[in-house]
């Protein structure tokens, strides 16, 4: 029998014999699962992403016209390796991961960054630690993988199990392998790479990923608003902060209550025992509704009133730090309607009427008087022109100071 007049089929089935053997009672079966891998399955997560991390603030770092040369790379490659620093704001999983233009906006951003979040996962929440496992450097940009990357080992791998019959076993590989939870960052440039040393490229990270050294604490607390900031720092739990907020801000409770009001499950912290403050933090879902302290000896303290969720709806591009003061260059309108005119410029040791000491006169400037100038034809105008005076005789009592006669 000739195996080249035989069907297709047969001659695989054949081939397939000749390969694992005839003894086998069943062939061995290859099967190739397309939707390993890829992040089809992946659930959403369970945190929701607050509004203050749709938008960024966008960097100011001079940038060189050089392109990047070999000595450039090599810096970079070896102050970015291993560094580790601190997430600004959630970093999501997925291969592609996220674009921050340097000097520019981030990619996506928006309600697009917010479903992307939720829908790939978060890798590493604000104040989390991160580290750089992984730097590829290309002609535009610079792709950055932290805490493993988004990638699992293996990747190629996953697509293939091996079993026998229709009941599949699972590769030995790719089962041993973690799944990977790591995010991966792209910095890209217009055009080509500027010859940028690595501390500029922390310069331009640090909307995403924060490399100053300083505590969990400090490097979540910093991507929040000032006043949200110094209540965590002060140890004092707000309405409408969530579950993260008030384990950075009150540590972990003594105990926990669950509790069911108006069909809605409410979860109650609890911090501090007598005779000292306690408090007792309202929770649903992943907010707190309601605050309540009881001090020895004084009535109960209740809060209800939502005071954070204002603070992060603000448009972070908005945010001005309250220690630095804007100077305008050049004339400044005043409103006649607020502010009072301008006092009028004076000879005086200062212009401005506050600065003047009580009791101190204001020396107004006067109006200059020029002299009128005399024509020529008038006598006397020139003093050339005049004749010397007549010589007056002395007066009574008073001679010469000749000899007397």
């Amino acid at each position: 029998m000739h195996t080249a007049l035989l069907p297709t089929r047969t001659a695989v089935a054949l081939l397939l014999v000749a390969i694992f053997g005839s003894a086998s009672l069943e062939a061995q079966v290859i099967t190739v699962n397309t939707g390993a891998g890829t992040g089809n399955t992946t659930t959403l997560a369970d945190a929701p992403v607050d509004r203050q991390y749709q938008q960024i603030q966008p960097t100011h770092v001079d940038l060189p016209a050089t392109i990047m040369n070999e000595k450039t790379r090599l810096d970079i490659l070896r102050t970015m390796q291993s560094e580790q620093g601190f997430a600004m704001r959630p970093l999501p999983k997925g291969h592609k991961g996220l674009k921050l233009i340097a000097n520019g906006t981030l990619e996506p951003a928006g309600e697009a960054y917010i479903n992307m979040v939720t829908s790939q996962g978060v890798s590493s929440k604000p104040g989390e630690r991160v580290v750089v496992t992984n730097v590829k450097i290309d002609h535009d940009k610079i792709v950055f993988d932290f805490n493993g990357g988004p990638d699992p080992k293996h990747r190629f791998l996953q697509h293939l199990s091996i079993g026998v019959g229709s009941s599949n076993t699972a590769n030995p590989i790719v089962a041993a392998a973690e799944p990977a939870s790591g995010s991966r960052l792209t910095l890209a440039f217009k055009e080509r790479i500027p010859e940028i040393t690595g501390a500029q490229v922390k310069q331009l990270l640090a909307p995403l990923i924060s490399f100053d050294v300083k505590t969990p604490v400090q490097a979540y607390t910093d991507t929040l608003p000032k006043v949200l900031k110094e209540a965590i720092l002060a140890h004092r739990a707000l309405v409408g902060m969530n579950t993260d907020m008030v384990l950075f801000a009150l540590g972990q409770p003594k105990s926990k209550q669950h509790e069911m009001a108006a069909q809605m499950p409410i979860e109650i912290w609890i911090f501090g025992a007598a005779p000292n403050p306690v408090t007792f933090v309202h929770i649903n879902g992943n907010r707190v509704i309601k605050v309540e302290i009881a001090r020895n000896g004084k009535p109960l303290e209740i809060f209800t009133e939502d005071v954070v969720s204002p603070m992060l709806q603000v448009d972070a591009r908005a945010e001005q730090d309250q220690n630095v003061k804007i100077v305008k260059v050049g004339d400044v309108q005043r409103d006649p309607d607020r502010q009072a005119p301008a006092p009028p410029p004076t000879l005086g040791p200062s212009n401005d009427p506050a600065s003047a000491q009580p009791g101190a006169e204001t020396q107004v400037m006067k109006p200059v008087h020029f002299p009128t100038k005399k024509p020529d034809t008038q006598p006397g105008a020139n003093p050339d022109d005049q004749e010397p005076a007549a010589e007056q005789p002395p007066a009574q009592g008073q001679g010469t100071s000749g000899p007397k006669r």
